[in-house]
């Protein structure tokens, strides 16, 4: 490995985003955060959208620390997000509003109004993607059937990772990553789907060239590079969608079957395939292909995650109780077991709001007593949650035709004990949990692999096992789970 070298990462996700500096060297790396800031939809006009010129300027603020801190002394930066959401560019190249945020309500309904246009069979035959309803394709059919005039002007759509590298760099692309999860993308070319954009009337026209990651896109603009007090560092696309990231830094060994949950605002469990996997199987379970570094595909399943944790976190807040996660897992632990189930998927639980009475009215429609107390609340989350990873882990293994052996758990999610050791005991096998920030580490070492200080994938995740301490779980109380389960699948 040639000697030790600099790289930049931005890592924005729903909750917050931060700026981290890598360093690579001996076979190792050490991550250190700069600069960290908050994020969250804002309300402008009745609906929900990114503050995207303050995140811009948060971001550059990070990188202006980090430059500073590197005397300028910097290899690469690259950038990471969430997926789905885009901005629209005028004529000039200038952003035409902030992009919507995917929570917003305008794509309601309009799932079934794609498929009226296009079989939903022959939408996932051509995209290979799961039918969630804020995927890009929905967005741009919600312009289009509301006779949006932005659409019409529009010159080109930019993915919102891409949208900050278009800022920074100059730019205008689609990393292959995120091209993969908008659902406008046929997975097995690796192009634009000129059949969804004629079928659904959507202009191709505005779309982005699509490029690999571990490319090199191009350099810090100058004036920019200028204002930092550096030299025009190169910019380069890692795996964009932050889970592409967080899956390239899974610290499997190749040794034996293994799957993968990134947890976080989002639980994504799936594991790595050469190829996309579009059959009979994978329709029914709306399994999604989505695009990984190395010329990999990520057969996954998107399960709602730890939001419903988060957003009755914030009501509570909202409603002077200030309860840190740590606090509320521990309230968690000391609740009843197995108290009550709910489908963490369930379609009432997408939006931000009063968390607390959207499940207690999901429980009084069954039936069942409204919760009160908080800790008993959060541990019904948790255990419903996992329930639903035991359902994915088994259709994965129905899917491959394998059995696995190790779950490895990366991303924040890990540093919720309970949640790591509910998901052993449900699935009835050893997690492997860490690291932390896998997005920040996958995001970095696609950089050094892009200039040439890491060979391939496994070598990437040889560095990852060699700098981060994991935390094994084994099963427990295996019987008891499994009962649970029966139930389970009868509500979901």
């Amino acid at each position: 490995m040639p000697g030790e070298k600099q790289y930049i990462a931005i890592d924005i996700g729903a909750e917050s985003g931060r700026v981290m500096l890598g360093v690579v060297a001996n076979e190792k790396l050490a991550l250190h955060e700069i600069y960290r800031f908050a994020n969250g939809p804002v309300n402008e006009d009745g609906c929900l959208k990114w503050n995207f010129p303050r995140l811009l300027t948060e971001v550059k603020t990070g990188i202006a620390k980090t430059i500073k801190q590197t005397k300028g002394k910097v290899d690469g930066m690259g950038i990471d997000t969430w997926a789905i959401d885009f901005g629209l560019l005028d004529s000039d190249g200038n952003l035409m509003g902030n992009p919507y945020h995917y929570r917003d309500s305008r794509t309601n309904g309009m799932k079934e109004k794609a498929f009226e246009l296009m079989s939903k069979r022959a939408i996932y035959d051509n995209t290979g993607l799961q039918f969630l309803p804020f995927n890009t394709i929905y967005q741009l059919l919600s312009l289009r059937l509301n006779n949006s005039a932005v659409l019409d002007k529009a010159k080109k759509l930019i993915f919102i990772a891409d949208l900050f590298s278009y800022n920074l760099c100059g730019r205008a692309y689609c990393e292959y990553t995120f091209a993969s999860t908008s659902q406008l993308m046929d997975m097995r070319t690796g192009k634009w789907s000129k059949q969804v954009f004629d079928k659904l009337n959507l202009p191709i026209q505005i779309m982005p060239e699509i490029v690999q990651p571990g490319t090199i896109v191009g350099t810090l603009k100058e004036d920019i590079a200028k204002e930092f007090g550096c030299r025009p560092i190169p910019f380069i696309a890692v795996g964009e969608h932050d889970t592409a990231s967080a899956v390239a830094a899974v610290p499997a060994d190749g040794k034996n079957n293994w799957a993968y949950l990134s947890s976080g605002t989002w639980s994504l469990m799936g594991v790595e395939v050469p190829k996309a996997v579009i059959d009979d199987k994978t329709f029914k379970y709306e399994f999604t292909n989505e695009g990984g570094v190395e010329n990999t595909i990520r057969l996954l399943k998107n399960i709602m995650g730890l939001w419903l944790v988060q957003e009755c976190k914030r009501h509570w807040q909202k409603h002077g109780e200030d309860l840190s996660y740590g606090r509320l897992t521990e309230m968690a632990n000391e609740a009843a077991p197995f108290a009550t189930q709910i489908d963490p998927d369930c379609a009432d639980f997408l939006a931000p709001g009063d968390m607390p009475e959207r499940i207690n009215h999901y429980l009084r429609q069954k039936g069942e007593q409204p919760i009160s107390d908080k800790g008993q609340m959060i541990r019904v989350i948790l255990e419903s949650l996992v329930l639903k990873y035991r359902q994915v882990f088994e259709r994965i293994e129905d899917i491959t035709g394998k059995s696995i052996n190790c779950l490895h758990i990366v991303g924040g999610g890990i540093q919720n004990e309970l949640l790591c050791q509910f998901t052993a005991d449900a699935i009835g096998k050893i997690v492997s949990a860490g690291p932390i920030e896998a997005t920040a580490a996958g995001n970095i070492l696609m950089q050094a692999k892009a200039v040439g200080q890491v060979k391939s994938l496994s070598d990437l995740r040889r560095i990852v096992r060699n700098s981060f301490d994991l935390k094994e779980y084994k099963p427990q109380q295996v019987s008891d789970w499994n009962k649970q389960y029966k139930k389970f699948i009868t509500i979901s």
